[in-house]
């Protein structure tokens, strides 16, 4: 069979060898040539594993290394290709002439081919979509079978005509294929090329290098195929496993091979990912992008196809080893017997694809020996196909009847990939840790069969993890020894554990295997597996190892070296096994085929043997005529009149209905902001990749997978949401049409939509577009398979063509959310999403503590196991032991059918037995199970207890669609013969599709739901609520289908349970999630069956409770799984019940049949089981409710009627049953109608409605037993085995050396596991996305939610919509202050106007005519004290009330205004224009900046002061700098003279502390991009933060004595320095010739909350009229500032400002354009003018009101523009409010009232921790009346100030006096003063200045010194004495300790 030479000795076969020996000599540079006779005798020809035009490792070579004894150790010496001859082509496609090969290119082009030549098709490792044209000697090309094919090459090139290339390698130079391999052109040449009947030049047949290797081949028709390339290489016949092939032959199959199953052009794309191809039980190839990648990390490259050896010899080298780093780099390191297996270790353990195919005619030579022959019969006689595990070794090549068993390299992958283990520990130079042995491998995996129980299917996970375990520990010491020490020069001893010898494994297997009862059988072969595999089928056909599960074949004879493969016998494991080899789309084809082909016809007929009257159709239909008449009016009667009573009087309404309102619950709340404040910090980021700043508005689509009912649900979500009307997006009165604009179904029409979101996208900068990607775990092909396959199916790859596109990608508008339950496949080493952009649903408990208060618990997967745990009630995931058997007896009767075929069979038969039963055939309840049984009898009766008819839904979930629809018919056929119509609706649901109801329940459900749309059909499940149903749910996957409350059953009874794959099941399991009221109290988390009332908790006796428990232990007593659960339910008396609880395995859950269902009428007593009686007391006692003893009759011959088993709270609450049931016991076909419970009965409700139950109870989950196996048990680290499973079919593990997840994970924990130990696969849309882990891979706006099934993340995403476009409004608005301006009565009312209304500028000499107005208008100012010009008669009304102190801040009005394009922003404001401006531009460096210190001395000070500059490299040209040395000079100022307006002349500086996020001092925008010099005045210790904020502006430092300093400190230095520099600059441009009088003299002091400038505009009524109408618009600052500066004679002026905008300015505050007043805020000052009037550097508040008037007192003009206004933002940090007083000892930071803010001197006062001055403002403030108690509400007699203004609070008036000579003071000889305050007076004060003011009798001094000693001189040296009163209690000071230099006050009285 294509064996020919296998060991014999053949001239062709002699020739190759020395040919090879010769050639490898001549190559080789160190080696000796191997012997050439061992090559040909001692080597069995070894299968090849090639990496397809890439690297490859050549098997035998290998092979013979460790048997020609050669040192394993050969230095590597990789392929290297000469270099091209200078100046020829090198591209890829031509030959070195530069001519085109490409077929594409050149196949219409004529092509002299010589006699006897012909064209054939090169491939190209870097072309993969082309082919290369060449022509060869036909002589070197193999015949029809493989073989005569010449050694060596001969050929031309097509291109450029060259003749006579002698060597393939010399012509593979030549045309470019640059390989990094030995040229092969058994591996090149891979195509013949025939012409076209159009004469074009297309790709033909396969060569068939000896057998070709390409027939029967597979492509894996889906999520598996390791290349993404599979056609292109594989054209030939695909080979699927199916059972029974098709017939047929395909034109593409080289020379007359047979296709192997059924024909089919293209693999379907579902299955790309799932499996590698398997030939024959051989793996395939690596891919070679992957070898190219350099993956080698990745220890499964993955697979495609099988290159087998070929007929010629290949051209041998030892050079070339295959541990070079050509071959995998080294991925596979040696195994024990210096033989690293290179079979393909790609697909983990994933349903791959077994090979079975009838034998074609040649076969590729795989081993050693005779073939094996399958046997014709075996299907037949085993009843199940044998699954054979390759192992180590060699594995014989089968023929035969191949059809009858399938091949799998799973076990040959998964030791492969623990031999490679210890590579995670060679970083700690472990080179003499050993991979675990191939004996031991085998060993372990013979252990593990052992142990495996009779119902276990092996999984190789469990094995890896064995593997993994066993390694670890006898490693422990040298791994320990490498992880904590440094690597050593010489690496310690291996550990002396004696490994197992290959001698001894076959005794030591067989030992393991003597204990296991036969189910392991150990074969042993002397000389090859052949034998063994001979030897296992002669067993099966002589039926010797019926009880045998597992065989193991060991062949340890050659050299050391083990064969090994292990057969899977066992029918229920095989069936298991080989179905899930099988992708999820080969499964759909095969299941219809079976049905298409009519094979299901068997099963029916059995079926009809079953029953005992006959076909159950024959039954039915006698029935329907026997009851036609009487049972449709009697069962419909109830129904009929109950519509007909609510239709009339509507009397009966249940009050159990309730749709619930649209609302959002705080979880979801919650979730929206999570998600918000990612957005924000990608936004806020220096990446600059979200702009928050620039967006307006929100818009967004919601893209979600092709199911009808999820588009429908979602456009319900939106249009009920609202979120519509609050984005803006649609008016009031949308239509469902335009809702539809913003949900994206992702199917065919997909694409134009997307195009049209796209193009808004990119029409709309300023609109934030949120592409939400929901159920994101769907279709995550790769676009690149779409190319491939895109004639098979426009939907493939759509998400990733269509949300990874390049637009998406790229525009800076688009934020991509993906939603998902189960985003485990998104979350690999190549993933798009940063983990930091990932947000997961909130635990509802932290701590214990309630996180987010809910009335509804969610009811998820962790739920429902925690209820199959022992102590609870009833659980609720269960599975039906009498289903299962019957489906595992129908498997060995049928064993072509696939298993899911004969499930839904039998699921559909118990169905309709059920129904049958419960309509009164009660025979047939022996042909359905008790749990059908309950699901029917609840659905039938549930509406007949409620007033209104509502039921329960039962989902029956069928994912095959034509099966599903099978079972569609069939129950709606069995409903029909019953006469059910009207009593429940059967509703197939196809994703495609949408809901079909039958007209009578649609009326019921408009009725209910209040519709009076005529036309209103449901089109959500949600809309089913309370529809008594059953729905069955087709498609492979759900598709995020939510599901209604009445839903109490959930029948997962037939999912695929072969595809074990983590998101595949929890999918599944998502369906029954559910939220349960929170009200009800669930009993250990688990919500039972809430009873209506507690008097019907009955509690038994502890004696009965015994008697139970016997009675209930037979069935405890034969179940092998002990779980401690109340035991089965059933009626221990009646024969069937007993039957039924005994094969309810582990106690399982059984309702019994009969009875009306939920026990709403109906409770009957319950045995106990002895699980019960384990549980601990208390909880005993808590179950029961004594009310008395209830005689029960537990002895009645039938059951009694039951309750829903998984709706109660507890087995001991007894039920009684009601007597009115009894009369319906009959029809519901139980047994006997006349037990019913005697004593203790009690007349419950009459009715109860299903729906009463369906916010207390979750629905009850029926599982296969296989699934449910695997989501019960849990492994070593706690959590259900289903989490340890692959978590998605389009990944696989990076490595088997992976720790298990943890039970404590949180999600963000198993999401770094994923990303740490899962790949995508190659048709994975991340597998491009190379850059693993490398922070620049994740794309920047993409994020992704994930949240448990169900539990609302279409909301919370909704929300988050909202609350982001609530945010992007309050983006561009701002609060500022709001406030009229105050005493505006007591404003002076001068006769003098100006002259024109429009003036621009004041005029000089008018100005300083005009009076100053002492009064102070600005709100901020509201409690300060009044200062007093003239003698006025203010009555005390009309001051406003004082607030109290800490509502001065919350209560201030403000305004919330849009920001206008000319804003000052905070450092949150990102945009293009001022990226550069901020220094955060992504193409500049971090702006640097240097320090330079600048000292300058101040007399009052008495010392130099020291500032440093901080100055940004690129501010620098604003500086003088001196030369050489570079030390800071000056700061540039312009000349007066400059007319210029490209830029601001005078700097400004803001002083600024607690503001480095929120101070506005990014002023590109104010200034209008025009140039300014603006500088930060901060305190030293905040330079660092302010400079990491602002890295582009110039700072003033202040010296560290002012860290704790007010404003007043800042103002000081502002305007000292800037006098200073200003007489530098005057002295340095002097010496350039400029007047010192032309240097700019004006600085502007801006607060850091200054946010817009506004300006009146004023329109006269006429020439000289006072009417003027005017109008306010916002300009920019650059505006203002130019204006200002350019009025006439500004010089002149020693203040300007401008007004304080408020909504509320009147017409008079704008009537004059200027006036001479108090300035706050923003100032422009004239520092040369007040060189002599200081700022008080000890001030923090009023500072400005006090220079104010020192200015006016100076002589010196204040001009405030009117016309100019600026708005203030309120911001709640920093600031001045950043000082808080608090307890200097204490560590409670309790904050002090004013009160106690000053003290008695050498008191025992708690001293605080605060300025001295601070203290003494703030106390002067609040408490100023008990100083001045004459002057309260006194306004008449004010107090007098002298040189300060100091604010005494609003109740007491002031006047203002400076004691400077020839200041400018009021008149005060009309005043009577009420007290007199001495602020720290100078010698500027004599006793002759005070002698000039007149004091009431008993008006009071204070005078305040630095220390009690000045206190004392001032008195003396002032005279007080003489007319001032002392007493010694009248001297206080500042609460300060001494070393904070406490203030003193004195205070007296007038005499």
């Amino acid at each position: 069979m294509g064996n020919s030479y296998a060991g014999q000795l053949k001239t062709t076969r002699f020739e190759e060898v020395l040919h090879n020996s010769i050639e490898a000599s001549l190559r080789s540079n160190s080696l000796v040539p191997r012997p050439i006779f061992s090559q040909l005798y001692l080597e069995a020809e070894r299968h090849l594993s090639a990496l397809e035009g890439g690297s490859r490792v050549d098997h035998e070579e290998e092979e013979e290394e460790g048997e020609g004894g050669l040192e394993p150790n050969c230095p590597p010496n990789p392929y290297q290709m000469l270099p091209p001859p200078e100046g020829c082509c090198t591209t890829d496609g031509f030959c070195q002439a530069g001519k085109d090969l490409r077929l594409a290119s050149i196949s219409n082009e004529p092509i002299d081919v010589p006699a006897g030549f012909l064209l054939v098709g090169a491939k190209s490792p870097n072309l993969p979509d082309h082919l290369l044209v060449c022509a060869v000697d036909k002589r070197f090309l193999p015949d029809d079978s493989g073989h005569n094919a010449l050694l060596g090459f001969s050929g031309n090139c097509v291109g450029c005509g060259k003749k006579g290339f002698c060597y393939f390698t010399e012509f593979s130079n030549h045309i470019n294929l640059k390989l990094t391999t030995q040229p092969k052109k058994q591996k090149h040449l891979k195509y013949y090329l025939v012409r076209s009947a159009q004469g074009a030049l297309t790709k033909g047949p396969l060569i068939c290098w000896k057998g070709s290797e390409f027939r029967g081949r597979q492509t894996p028709a889906g999520s598996c195929s390791g290349s993404l390339f599979p056609p292109l290489d594989s054209s030939g016949p695909l080979a699927a496993s199916s059972s029974e092939p098709t017939p047929g032959a395909n034109p593409s199959v080289p020379m007359g091979a047979q296709q192997a199953g059924p024909a089919s052009d293209h693999p379907s794309l579902t299955a790309a990912a799932t499996g590698p191809t398997v030939f024959n039980g051989k793996d395939s190839p690596k891919h070679q992008q992957l070898v190219k990648s350099k993956l080698s990390a990745t220890p499964r490259p993955s697979a495609l196809g099988i290159l087998t050896n070929s007929g010629p010899p290949k051209k041998r080298h030892k050079g070339w080893s295959p541990e070079s780093p050509s071959a995998t780099d080294g991925s596979y390191p040696q195994g024990g017997g210096n033989r690293a297996k290179y079979e393909s270790a790609s697909m983990s353990y994933m349903p791959q694809v077994g090979l079975v195919g009838p034998a074609s005619v040649t076969f590729p030579v795989v081993a050693s020996g005779e073939p094996v022959s399958v046997p014709d019969n075996l299907l037949k006689i085993c009843k199940a196909k044998p699954v054979i595990f390759k192992g180590h070794g060699n594995f014989p090549y089968l023929c035969g009847n191949l059809n009858d068993v399938v091949v799998s390299p799973l076990l040959y992958t998964c030791y492969q990939n623990s031999q490679s283990i210890s590579r995670a520990y060679e970083q700690y130079g472990a080179s003499t840790i050993q991979p675990i042995s191939e004996e031991t491998q085998l060993l372990l995996t013979v252990y593990y069969l052992v142990q495996l129980a009779a119902d276990q299917v092996p999984m190789m996970e469990d094995l890896e993890q064995i593997f993994l375990r066993s390694w670890r520990e006898s490693h422990l010491t040298e791994i320990r020894q490498y992880q904590q020490a440094p690597p050593q020069p010489f690496p310690p001893a291996p550990s002396a554990v004696a490994p197992v010898t290959s001698a001894q494994l076959p005794w030591l297997a067989g030992l393991a295997a003597s204990s296991c009862n036969d189910s392991v059988h150990i074969i042993e072969c002397t000389y090859s597996l052949a034998e063994g595999l001979s030897e296992m089928f002669r067993l099966l056909i002589e039926g010797k190892l019926a009880k045998t599960n597992y065989v193991v074949i060991i062949c340890a004879c050659r050299n050391a070296a083990i064969d090994s493969c292990i057969a899977v016998t066992g029918k229920y494991q095989a069936r298991i096994l080989s179905e899930s080899l099988l992708t999820p789309a080969e499964y759909q084809k095969e299941v219809s085929y079976e049905l298409v082909t009519g094979k299901v016809d068997s099963l029916g007929a059995f079926f009809s043997t079953l029953c005992p009257e006959g076909d159950i159709d024959i039954l039915l239909d006698k029935f329907h005529q026997e009851n036609q008449g009487h049972i449709s009016s009697s069962l419909t009667a109830s129904s009929v009149t109950k519509s007909a009573s609510l239709d009339v009087g509507g009397a009966p309404t249940c009050t159990s209905y309730t749709l619930e309102p649209h609302h959002i619950r705080p979880f979801q709340l919650a979730v929206a902001q999570k998600l918000l404040s990612h957005v924000c910090s990608i936004a806020d980021s220096s990446t600059q990749n979200l702009d928050l700043g620039s967006f307006e508005k929100v818009d967004f689509l919601i893209c979600i997978p092709p199911s009808e009912v999820t588009y429908q649900q979602t456009l319900f979500h939106v249009w009920h949401s609202g979120v519509l009307l609050e984005l803006g997006l649609e008016k009031e009165h949308m239509t469902k049409q335009r809702v539809e604009q913003y949900v994206l179904k992702l199917d065919a029409e997909a694409q134009t939509k997307f195009k049209s979101f796209l193009q808004n996208s990119f029409q709309n900068p300023h609109t934030l577009f949120v592409l939400i990607h929901d159920h994101a775990h769907w279709d995550l092909v790769s676009s690149t398979v779409h190319n491939l396959y895109s004639q098979s199916d426009p939907s493939v790859g759509l998400v990733d063509r269509l949300l990874n596109c390049r637009e998406v990608k790229e525009a800076p508008n688009i934020v991509t959310l993906h939603v998902t339950s189960f985003p485990y496949a998104l979350q690999t080493q190549h993933t798009l999403i940063s983990p930091y952009n990932e947000i997961h649903w909130p635990a509802s408990y932290s701590n214990g503590a309630d996180l987010y208060p809910e009335n509804k618990k969610y009811f998820g997967l962790s739920e429902f196991i925690e209820s199959t745990l022992s102590g609870h009630s009833l659980p609720l995931l269960r599975y039906d032991s009498s289903f299962e058997a019957m489906v595992t007896a129908l498997g060995k009767r049928f064993p072509r059918l696939h298993s899911a075929v004969i499930r839904t069979f039998v699921l559909v038969q118990h169905y309709a037995a059920a129904m049958m039963a419960v309509s009164g055939l009660s025979q047939m309840k022996n042909y359905t199970s008790v749990e059908t049984l309950e699901i029917t009898q609840n659905l039938i009766n549930s509406p007949k207890q409620c007033p209104c008819g509502h039921g329960l839904m039962v989902l029956l979930r069928v994912p095959c669609s034509p099966l599903a629809a099978v079972a569609y018919e069939r129950l709606a056929h069995v409903r029909a013969r019953l006469a059910l119509e009207q009593h429940f609706e059967i509703i197939l649901s196809n994703p495609s599709s949408g809901i079909t109801v039958g007209k009578h329940f649609v009326k019921q459900l408009k009725m209910w739901q209040k519709i009076e749309d005529a036309e209103w059909r449901p089109q959500t499940y949600l809309e089913l609520e309370g529809l008594p149903c059953i729905l069955i749910f087709s498609g492979m996957d759900p598709h995020g289908e939510s599901l209604p409350r009445s839903l109490r059953y959930c029948d997962l009874r037939l999912i695929n349970s072969s595809c074990l794959v983590r998101t595949a099941l929890e999918q599944e399991l998502g369906l029954a999630a559910y939220f349960v009221s929170n009200q009800i109290p669930l009993e250990k988390g688990v919500c039972g069956e809430a009873l209506e009332s507690d008097t019907e908790k009955l509690s038994s006796t502890d004696s009965e409770d015994e008697e139970l428990a016997t009675e209930g232990s037979t069935s405890e007593k034969r179940s092998p799984v002990k779980r401690e659960r109340p035991c089965s339910h059933d009626s221990t008396s009646s024969p069937l019940s007993s039957k039924a609880s005994s094969s309810v395995l582990g106690g399982e859950s059984s309702a019994q049949p009969g009875g009306p269902s939920q026990g709403e009428q109906a409770r009957t007593p319950q045995p106990c089981s002895p699980s019960e009686e384990g549980r601990a007391p208390g909880d005993k006692q808590r179950l029961r409710v004594s009310q008395g003893p209830a005689v029960v009759n537990r002895h009645s011959p039938g059951p009694a009627p039951q309750p829903d088993s998984g709706l109660r709270t507890s087995q001991k609450s007894v039920q009684v049953s009601v007597t009115s049931s009894s009369s319906q016991l009959s029809s519901s076909g139980s047994s006997s109608s006349s037990t019913v419970p005697t004593a203790g009965t009690l007349v419950l409700q009459a009715s109860h409605c299903s729906m009463t139950k369906a916010c207390q109870q979750p629905p009850v989950v029926f599982l296969p037993k296989l699934v449910y196996d695997m989501v019960t048990s849990t492994d070593s680290s706690g959590l259900p085995k289903a989490a340890s499973l692959l978590p998605s079919h389009s990944v696989m593990w990076a490595s088997s050396f992976r720790p298990l997840l943890s039970k404590t994970m949180t999600s963000t924990e198993q999401s770094l596991y994923y990303r740490q130990w899962t790949v995508p696969r190659p048709s994975h849309m991340d597998y491009g996305n190379r850059a693993e882990g490398r922070v620049d891979s994740f794309h920047p706006r993409r994020l992704l939610l994930s949240g448990p099934p169900q539990i609302g993340k279409t909301g919370a995403y909704l929300q988050f919509l909202s609350i982001l476009s609530r945010m992007l409004i309050r983006l561009t608005e701002v609060d500022v202050y709001d406030e009229e301006e105050i005493n505006i009565n007591l404003r002076e009312e001068s006769e003098w106007h100006y002259l024109q209304l429009s003036d621009p500028w004041p005029d000089l000499e008018l100005f300083k005519t005009l009076p100053f107005d002492y009064i102070i208008h600005d709100p901020k100012y509201e409690d300060a004290s009044l200062i007093c010009s003239h003698h006025q008669a203010i009555k005390s009304e009309d001051r406003g009330t004082s607030r109290k102190p800490e509502d001065l801040y919350m209560r201030r009005q403000t305004a919330r205004m849009r920001l206008s394009k000319y804003a000052a922003y905070n450092t949150y404001h990102h945009c293009e224009q001022c990226h550069q401006y901020m220094g955060f531009h992504p193409r500049y460096q971090l702006y640097e900046s240097t320090l330079h210190a600048f000292a300058f001395s101040y007399s009052m000070l008495g010392e130099e002061i020291q500032l440093h500059f901080v100055i940004p490299k690129s501010k620098e040209h604003h500086f003088v700098f001196s030369q050489p040395g570079g030390r800071l000079e000056s700061m540039r100022l312009p000349l007066v003279t400059d007319k210029s307006h490209e830029y601001i002349k005078s700097p400004t500086f803001t002083p600024t502390t607690g503001r480095h996020e929120h101070g506005l001092f990014n002023l590109y925008h104010a200034m209008d991009g025009a140039s300014h010099l603006h500088v930060l005045v901060v305190k030293e210790y905040e330079m660092a933060i302010y400079k990491k904020y602002w890295p582009n502006h110039i700072m003033l430092v202040l010296p560290s004595i002012f860290n704790s300093a007010g404003v007043g400190a800042a103002h000081f230095l502002i305007k000292e320095l800037s006098y200073h520099n200003l007489e530098l600059e005057r002295s340095r441009q002097e010496e350039l010739g400029i007047k010192p009088q032309d240097i700019w003299p004006f600085i502007v002091i801006s607060d850091d909350s200054c946010v817009m400038w506004n300006v009146v505009d004023i329109d006269c009524g006429g020439e000289r009229s006072r009417e003027f109408s005017w109008s306010e618009r916002n300009v920019s600052l650059k505006y203002i500032m130019q204006h200002i500066e350019a009025s006439p004679n500004i010089t002149h002026y020693a203040l300007i400002g401008m007004r304080k905008w408020s909504s509320k300015t009147g017409t008079g505050e704008v009537r004059e354009p200027f006036s001479r007043c108090h300035v706050h805020d923003f100032v422009v000052l004239n520092v040369d003018l007040t060189q002599n009037v200081q700022y008080n550097q000890n001030r923090f508040l009023c500072d400005d009101v006090d220079f104010n008037l020192r200015v006016q007192s100076a002589g010196l003009l204040l001009c405030r523009f009117n016309r100019f206004s600026v708005m203030k933002k309120q911001i709640a940090v920093g600031g001045h409010r950043s000082f808080h007083v608090t307890s200097k000892v204490s560590d409670n930071p309790m904050t002090v009232v004013p009160a106690q803010y000053i003290c008695a001197p050498d008191s025992k006062h708690t001293f605080l921790a605060a300025p001295a001055q601070l203290l003494l403002e703030k106390f002067l403030q609040h408490h100023s009346h008990h100083f001045f108690p004459l002057s309260l509400k006194n306004h008449g007699h004010p107090v007098l100030l002298v040189d300060c203004y100091l604010n005494l609070g609003s109740q007491i008036s002031v006047c203002y006096v400076s004691s400077r000579p020839h200041s400018l003071n009021i008149s005060c000889s009309d005043f009577m003063f009420s007290g007199l305050l001495l602020y720290l007076c100078d010698s500027f004060v004599g006793a002759s200045f005070l002698k000039k003011f007149h004091f009431l009798k008993g008006a009071t001094l204070c005078v305040i010194c630095q220390d009690r000693n000045s206190l004392r001189q001032t008195v003396v040296r002032l005279e007080l004495e003489d007319e001032w009163q002392f007493r010694l209690r009248d001297e206080f000071q500042t609460a300060n300790a001494k070393e904070d230099r406490p203030l003193f006050f004195l205070t007296g009285r007038h005499i």
